[in-house]
């Protein structure tokens, strides 16, 4: 038998295993600690199932839940077992998951059914059955032919979309027992692995709750998000009527020549809502005297274009606002706090300057002239600009930033004179009808983009720094989100298949040599699932144009 050496990451060890030794049999043979099940693993910096098979020398480090990657392998395989229990058991009705909220997702009936209590019990009973039954999950490529023959079987038309706009010779397609899916990225190796779970009803539809993924002992399906679910509601009916729910189907409209009417219309429904958001302003200044509009988003929301759209909905009401980007408040990048892995925390509140950013605020409210900084994101050091800034009595001061919500950020400012907002790119078209694409891989293409070409960063800079930015957005972002008085949705559903052509040539910088290589990889393969489009008759004012080029805004 021919052998091979292969080094674990996990045991910092180096393992000689029989050629064709699977990941599985590997993980259960290497002896390093874990405290919860091993799902998939990262070999020579790329993310496989742990069916796959070794055959050459090889580096490998397993990863569960707790890995952002791994959490998503969870995701996917809880996925897989709601399509076979949902089909089974509601087979006149079609199931969707619309989107993520908290530690899970809220899916719904295209029909609008609604379950009853006892509906949604006999649901997790046969999902805690499928699960019991370990039913294991097989990888499998095939002619896309016949792929699209087992998917027809089910009536996952959806899915065929995607086959058909995208054509290949073979496709891979997995299988939970015999029901095919795909589900773009690796699964567990089996429906035992994702016994933790609970299920509620929630609004028109139901919420499907995973354990959380930094307290992998907690399943709770009493969240909280209404505002979140409202934006994510209302943006998912939109896109309904547009006739663009899936990839699938902007794809053809895609290749039907309709890219530029989706432009149009995605960017006129911006606009609507900026002047909406305006509005509300205008009438909170008249009522209470509001002077403040606080803006806050995790990275790449488009925090900064919306900023600068809304000021101009604001002068056509009248009012004058004044933008100040907290981002310009950083302090210079060799005083930034360093987080638990001794890595600059750009992320933490600390990161800001406190006191020069509340003084400056304390003297503008008291109508003082102030020289506001400029920091420049190459050198990492504070500018300043030349001409000072002063409020008038029509002033409406704009703060956009990550922690603009935070309480702590402005704690002498009455909290009558603020307005808040929170933007976000909820990503609302979906790979089809059980494969949602995560807000973050749409957020963390945006900056990709943006920071390979204003921030000196390349791909690998900017994958290596997401975890920490990730961890800083559910610190400092997230838990104050529903603190805002209104809620925007940077995304355009087109905006993938813009970001497509450029992103690509980006990420295949990232060697294999490095970690970063397997997120890279994993975009590659997401991004080759949409026809592109071509970003000529974006606006110069669209949002999109902070992170592709081409705004007629300064930044």
């Amino acid at each position: 038998m021919h052998t091979i050496e292969l080094i674990c990451v996990n045991s910092n060890s180096r393992e000689s295993v029989v050629a064709g030794t699977s990941l599985r049999e590997i993980a259960d043979r290497v002896a390093f600690e874990h405290k919860l099940p091993i799902l998939a693993a990262r070999v020579n910096n790329r993310y496989k199932d742990l069916s796959y098979k070794v055959y050459k020398p090889v580096t490998v480090e397993f990863i569960d839940m707790s890995h952002y990657e791994g959490y998503r392998v969870y995701q996917r395989t809880l996925s897989f077992v709601l399509q076979m229990a949902t089909n089974e058991l509601f087979k006149e009705h079609r199931l969707r998951i619309r989107h993520s909220l908290g530690d899970g997702f809220y899916a719904e009936f295209e029909d609008m059914w609604q379950m009853g209590d006892e509906d949604i019990e006999r649901l997790k009973q046969r999902m805690h059955e499928i699960v019991e039954l370990a039913l294991p999950i097989r990888r499998e490529k095939r002619l896309a032919e016949e792929v699209a023959a087992e998917y027809h079987k089910y009536g996952f038309d959806d899915r065929i979309d995607i086959l058909e706009t995208r054509p290949h010779l073979y496709r891979t397609v997995n299988f939970l027992g015999d029901m095919p899916g795909y589900f773009y990225g690796a699964l567990a190796p089996s429906s035992a692995f994702v016994a933790k779970f609970d299920i509620a009803r929630y609004y028109n539809g139901i919420y499907v709750a995973l354990p959380s993924r930094t307290n992998p002992d907690v399943v709770a399906t009493d969240i909280k998000l209404d505002k979140m679910f409202d934006i994510f509601h209302e943006y998912q009916q939109w896109i309904d009527i547009m006739g663009v729910p899936t990839v699938g189907d902007l794809n053809r409209r895609v290749m039907e020549g309709d890219s530029s009417e989706l432009i149009k219309i995605a960017e006129a429904f911006h606009e609507n809502k900026i002047a909406s958001i305006a509005r509300s302003i205008a009438e909170a200044n008249a009522s209470r005297g509001v002077r403040m509009a606080l803006i806050s988003g995790p990275s790449s929301s488009g925090k900064t274009t919306f900023s600068k759209r809304l000021g101009i909905q604001l002068r056509v009401l009248g009012l004058d606002p004044v933008l100040i980007a907290l981002d310009d408040y950083f302090v210079d990048r060799d005083k930034t706090p360093l987080d638990e892995e001794g890595k600059p925390d750009f992320e933490a509140l600390e990161a800001i300057d406190l006191a020069t950013l509340n003084d400056h605020l304390r003297r503008l409210a008291a109508g003082e002239s102030v020289e506001i900084p400029r920091y420049d994101f190459i050198s990492g050091k504070r500018q300043w600009h030349e001409r000072p800034l002063q409020l008038t009595d029509r002033s409406i001061l704009i703060l956009e930033g990550i922690h603009a919500l935070n309480p702590r950020l402005t704690p002498g400012i009455d909290e009558r004179l603020k307005f808040k907002i929170y933007i976000s790119c909820f990503t609302s078209v979906a790979m089809d009808n059980y494969s949602r694409i995560p807000t973050t891989d749409n957020r963390m293409l945006r900056r990709t983009i943006r920071d390979n070409a204003t921030r000196g960063n390349n791909a690998q800079r900017t994958l290596e720094m997401w975890p920490s930015v990730r961890r800083g957005e559910e610190r400092h972002i997230f838990p104050y989100q529903e603190n805002a008085d209104v809620m925007f949705n940077s995304s355009l559903f087109y905006e993938i298949s813009v970001l497509r052509a450029i992103a690509e040539p980006i990420l295949r910088e990232v060697p294999d040599t490095v970690p970063e290589h397997a997120e890279a990889k994993r975009m590659l393969k997401f991004l080759d699932n949409f026809v592109p489009i071509e970003p000529d008759e974006i606006p110069p004012t669209s949002l999109l144009r902070e992170f592709i080029g081409g705004s007629s805004f300064r930044y």
